[in-house]
């Protein structure tokens, strides 16, 4: 079977999505905007064609691409970016090779529209703020009597945390609406919680075969907009009441041989009309894989290649892998440039030397919402994710912040 990824060489340890798929029998061909010899040497040996595209941006042309390799291999059986920057073109190649697997474009609006996700989440029974889709100053002012302030805004389609702001009074509602662009808006209740994920991957009857969690402390937004340094972790085990509402929400979804990532709020504080402290709500789906490296943490907390586990379920619909092996906590923590901070990077990877499993530098498309300089390290408790945060992120003359680490 003929099977096209799309973008495969970024980020840069996608090869390993890749690696997988060939191990598996498949033969896979690459369509990328990145020069053939800037692609790394894993992924020309597993190829066995890479198509440079470089105005992707340009359906026309990836359909031209598509079209070349699907007259010199065959027919193509799959299309596959693990990109949500490609998912919408990516269903059109579909719906125009008559490629019969994955999304298709009647289906995408429910994966990338914040508006057409909450049908979903509450057939999973789980709740959502209430929101406005944004339109004039008088329906959102409106709005916000309803539901009081704070709201937040951002894009109804949108990726990742750009454009996106938290409103605490009628001054700010008017900033907003005198700077925003054409975009569509939508506008909800600001929700007072942690942000909670529950990933992995599901088979074609919608059931996930794989899952793991992630906690931020740290919206994104607020890394985003403030320039923030960035820090999360992996747990070593899902919560049980996340797992299920997880799962019910795929089911709800329909996600089908899928690598997802949907996002919830752990509420601090009771909210009326959706829950308690403790409960959790829904934010938004992602059916693809967390950004970053994001893959990599999930290999090293859970002691699997969450990459094969994905080619498992593309070639065969289940799982293969032994998912009892041990289990640690695997954070994040990304500095940015042009900060002075009171450990030197050497410092930091003496300290860490048997902790640290990668260390390298945020690519300038993804550093905005990660961080520049970034660390990730595999531990046994949450005392020392805490400990390492602190080392990493203290500035000279600057406190870090004590953020509550917790099992949540």
């Amino acid at each position: 079977m003929n099977f096209v990824l799309t973008s495969p060489q970024f980020p840069k340890t996608y090869w390993k999505f890749a690696a997988g798929l060939k191990k598996n029998g498949f033969n896979v061909l690459g369509i990328g905007d990145a020069p053939y010899a800037f692609i790394s040497e894993e992924l020309k040996g597993i190829l066995s064609e890479y198509y440079y595209c470089p105005g992707m941006n340009d359906y026309r042309e990836l359909f031209k691409a598509v079209a070349f390799l699907s007259f010199k291999h065959g027919k193509i059986d799959w299309i596959e970016s693990n990109n949500e920057y490609w998912l919408e073109k990516d269903a059109q190649i579909r719906v125009d090779f008559n490629i019969t697997t994955g999304i298709h474009t009647k289906d995408i609006r429910a994966y990338k529209a914040k508006e057409d996700m909450k049908p979903f989440y509450h057939q999973a029974g789980v709740p959502t703020a209430r929101y406005h889709i944004v339109d004039s100053l008088e329906n959102a002012k409106a709005f916000t009597t309803k539901v009081g302030y704070p709201v937040f805004v951002k894009p109804n389609i949108g990726v990742g945390s750009n454009f996106s702001y938290k409103i605490k009074d009628e001054d700010g509602l008017l900033k907003f609406f005198a700077t925003k662009d054409n975009s569509q808006y939508i506008m909800e209740e600001f929700i007072e919680g942690t942000i909670v994920s529950f990933d992995g991957v599901a088979n074609s009857k919608s059931e996930v075969v794989f899952c793991a969690s992630h906690v931020f402390p740290i919206p994104n937004a607020d890394i985003v907009n403030n320039l923030d340094e960035d820090f999360y972790y992996t747990l070593p085990q899902v919560p049980e009441d996340l797992e299920k509402v997880g799962r019910a929400t795929i089911k709800a979804f329909k996600v089908k041989q899928r690598f997802f990532h949907l996002e919830f709020f752990r509420l601090s504080v009771d909210k009326e009309g959706l829950g308690k402290k403790g409960d959790i709500v829904a934010l938004e789906v992602n059916m693809r894989p967390a950004g970053g490296y994001t893959p990599e943490m999930i290999n090293y907390a859970c002691t699997v290649n969450c990459y094969q586990i994905w080619a498992d379920v593309m070639a065969f619909d289940e799982n293969r892998q032994d998912l009892s092996l041990e289990k640690f906590f695997c954070a994040e923590a990304a500095r940015r440039d042009g900060h002075q901070y009171l450990h030197s990077h050497e410092e930091v990877m003496l300290k860490y030397k048997d902790s640290i499993v990668m260390a390298d530098r945020y690519p300038p498309v993804i550093n905005i919402g990660m961080g520049d300089q970034f660390y990730i390290a595999k531990f046994k408790t949450l005392e020392e994710v805490e400990a390492f945060r602190e080392f990493i992120l203290t500035r000279k003359s600057v406190i870090v912040e004590p953020i509550k680490i917790a099992v949540i």
